[in-house]
């Protein structure tokens, strides 16, 4: 399935910024990027320390994947205008703009937002939350969703995708906010795979089989998600068998329209589904691919600080898919 995405990602031709630039697994996956046709890599970083990065690391990085360093760029100042005017209202001074501009993930957002780059993918050497803050100060929330959330992308050895959302951004979303992760997360599966998206809102109770407030939070947000898309097949409170295994579902939600087949799963908390995608992944054996952010005006997207190359290069890719058309 990835190499179907990364046949997509071709035709595509996205100019990906990776602010992380002297980061050797950032530096090799630039390399992997061009060798391949995927994108038009753009790194951040002191041009001599990527150089001398790349040497040690045996790669001879092409004259064609630009090199810019964000402290000397002349466009800095234009940058940080760019950012005053996004944060003013929010007290933002100018000289706190220029000062932002100074880090690198601020820096590869604004070439986003700017329109100099499709998109931009980090998280290899910053903590998520600083790189999920960075894309919503300076590329905002999108006009069709309530919230900016995350995904992940589950292959399981047999080549089924999965979508596990909320893995990495949201601890504790409300009833409604979970309906827009869910909804969201269908889209993008849908997006991402071709396939019919089934929603499952996951619990510790099956329809009613045991009473807490927690359960009362997924029953409300599968109602809330049905209100506002009725013509996606989702269904909930249920638990993962029951969501997942169609013998299990006959016994537990006969009625149910998941039919016990779901592809999206949706997680009450931050808790369960950051623990949930690392299972599949470590003892399931699925490659994992994200988090990838959700509900941005724009493209932008997190990396685990225990990636590698290969994961980076998936990124990219999946981001620029979510590029489509726009930009450069």
């Amino acid at each position: 399935m990835i190499s179907a995405l990364h046949d997509k990602a071709r035709t595509l031709n996205k100019k990906i910024v990776l602010p992380e630039g002297e980061d050797p697994r950032t530096i090799l996956a630039a390399f992997r990027l061009v060798q391949e046709g995927l994108a038009r890599p753009v790194l951040i970083g002191r041009p001599d320390r990527i150089h001398a990065v790349a040497d040690e690391e045996g790669v001879v990085l092409p004259h064609t994947i630009p090199i810019i360093d964000h402290m000397t760029s002349e466009k800095r100042s234009d940058y940080a205008q760019t950012l005053f005017q996004l944060r003013k209202h929010r007290g933002l001074t100018y000289d706190a703009a220029l000062e932002m501009t100074s880090d690198v993930l601020y820096f590869g957002d604004l070439m986003v937002k700017r329109g100099e780059a499709n998109g931009c993918v980090a998280g290899a050497a910053h903590p998520s939350p600083d790189v999920v803050r960075a894309a919503i100060h300076v590329l905002g929330v999108a006009h069709d969703s309530a919230l900016v959330s995350s995904f992940f992308l589950m292959v399981l050895p047999n080549g089924r995708p999965l979508t596990f959302a909320d893995c990495g951004v949201n601890p504790d979303p409300d009833s409604r906010q979970l309906a827009s992760i869910g909804i969201d997360a269908a889209t993008n599966h849908r997006f991402l795979t071709g396939e019919e998206p089934r929603v499952a809102f996951l619990s510790f109770s099956t329809k009613g089989s045991a009473e807490h407030e927690a359960v009362e939070k997924v029953q409300t947000a599968t109602q809330i998600a049905r209100q506002l898309r009725p013509d996606l097949i989702l269904d909930g409170e249920l638990q993962f068998d029951a969501a997942f295994v169609p013998s299990v579902a006959e016994s537990k939600a006969p009625d149910s329209p998941v039919e016990g087949r779901a592809n999206v799963l949706v997680f009450p908390d931050l808790n369960s589904g950051n623990i949930g995608y690392k299972i599949t992944q470590r003892i399931g054996g699925a490659e994992a691919f994200g988090p990838i952010m959700q509900g941005l005006n724009g493209a932008a997207n997190d990396l685990s600080r225990g990636c590698d190359a290969d994961d980076i290069v998936n990124v990219a890719v999946i981001t620029a898919l979510q590029a489509g058309s726009a930009g450069p």
